[in-house]
């Protein structure tokens, strides 16, 4: 199986962004605003349109390296004590991806103040005027009162970017926002338009695809981006992933169905962006509102992924992991006559890599003792018993790609962390 139709890269950064707004509401919509504003300003400026599709990528993805709640809302802030581990812990997610190279640098000095010209280089290398862009358009959008009349807010944000011109921003780039600013369709954009639709017809450029290796590959920055946020779950989705491509092999799906299996496993927590590291990072039992919260984010992750239409299939991997054969599952109670056998491989997959790996709490278990817990689970018609049973078959192999593939992650994490940390005390 392939995806019915090509995925294109935008519309897929585009979900995946609005998923990364799901941890808190004070955020909805701001990587989208942020992308159309530094939209706007190019086309002012006359970039090109390689440029223009390079920031709104950025855009879209330039606070995914604020990975807690508080790290997210300091940066709505105008004035925020350093950004600069954020800003490299993005560019250390975005670069993973090659075709994201040229945004990762963008990201990585957004919040570079202009210092009078001398922000144009950072240690000796020049920084992109795009950079420049996203800092400009992320400050003005951070200066919108929600709730209040839009139009009234227009002249007091200009004044005060004005005032920091220079220091902040580029001056060149504050004339260009003050002579966008005098028209009122880009603010009832920014606060009650369909932005992905304005984005996409602003741009009218050519489909970006993806391959089914790129969508692996990409589904994995989104899953770090997913499992960074604790030390607890930093590995999870590798997991995951790992353990239900190698099952879905073994049950004879094809090698292009196994790639999509695999990128289905990176994004089946991608929902979890919703639930507070607090709770995930909980070790003891949860609370039963505590639960209801964890209980949500197999419906985000649905619902995101919904507007992917091509992703269906995929999306019903991903998103039906915790349904069950009986009806007892969440969120839609799905049994036995409408659960896909990717969707049952995904829910065994799950449960197994989560008794196996590693927690700072507890070591993961030993093989038999998770299987006997999956063999229980099916004759209590929780689980698929031909899918155990291939699993019971073969845990030696599957088990040893779930633990490569969370040993890799594992090295991943701390590399991405300590670069992050190192970077961000340099720039103190």
């Amino acid at each position: 199986m392939h995806l019915e139709k090509p995925l294109s890269l935008l519309d897929f950064t585009f979900c995946l962004s609005k998923a990364v707004d799901l941890v808190s509401p004070r955020l909805n919509n701001h990587h989208l605003q942020v992308a159309y504003l530094s939209l706007q300003l190019a086309r002012v400026l006359h970039l090109d349109l390689d440029r223009q599709l390079d920031l709104v990528f950025a855009g879209a993805l330039h606070d995914i390296g604020g990975l807690s709640l508080q790290q997210r809302l300091d940066a709505l802030n105008f004035e925020i004590e350093n950004p600069f581990h954020h800003c490299e812990l993005g560019y250390q997610f975005l670069q993973s991806f090659p075709r994201f190279s040229r945004q990762a640098h963008i990201v990585r000095h957004h919040h570079l103040p202009w210092d009078h010209g001398a922000g144009a280089e950072f240690r000796g290398k020049p920084v992109a005027l795009e950079s420049h862009i996203l800092h400009l358009a992320d400050r003005t959008v951070v200066s919108i009162t929600e709730g209040r009349d839009i139009l009234s807010q227009v002249d007091p944000i200009c004044r005060n970017i004005s005032r920091h011109a220079g220091r902040q921003f580029n001056p060149e780039l504050v004339d260009a926002l003050c002579s966008l600013a005098v028209k009122e369709y880009i603010w009832l954009d920014l606060v009650s338009g369909d932005l992905k639709k304005n984005i996409t017809s602003l741009l009218n450029s050519p489909m970006l695809l993806l391959n089914d290796d790129e969508l692996v590959n990409v589904s994995r920055l989104f899953a770090r981006v997913v499992d960074f946020r604790s030390n607890f779950t930093a590995t999870h989705s590798s997991g995951v992933a790992a353990c239900a491509a190698t099952l879905a092999g073994l049950l004879n799906f094809s090698k292009a169905e196994c790639l999509l299996m695999q990128a289905a496993g990176y994004l089946h927590d991608l929902g979890k962006l919703a639930v507070p590291v607090e709770i995930l990072e909980k070790p003891s039992r949860l609370e039963p509102a505590e639960y209801s919260l964890i209980k949500n984010h197999t419906y985000y992750t649905y619902r995101i992924l919904e507007n992917l239409p091509a992703f269906e299939q995929v999306n019903n991997w991903a998103s039906l992991h915790h349904e069950r054969l009986d009806g007892s599952g969440y969120p839609f109670h799905r049994n036995r006559d409408n659960l896909s056998l990717g969707s049952r491989v995904m829910a065994v997959a799950d449960i197994f890599t989560a008794l196996t790996e590693d927690r700072p709490y507890r070591r993961g278990m030993e093989l038999n003792e998770a299987l006997r817990i999956l063999r229980t689970m099916a004759e209590r018609q929780k689980l698929d018993g031909s899918v155990v049973e291939v699993l019971e078959k073969n845990k030696e192999e599957v088990n040893e790609q779930r633990r490569l593939a969370q040993s890799q992650e594992s090295l991943e994490y701390r590399h991405f962390d300590r670069a992050a940390e190192d970077e961000g005390s340099l720039r103190r």
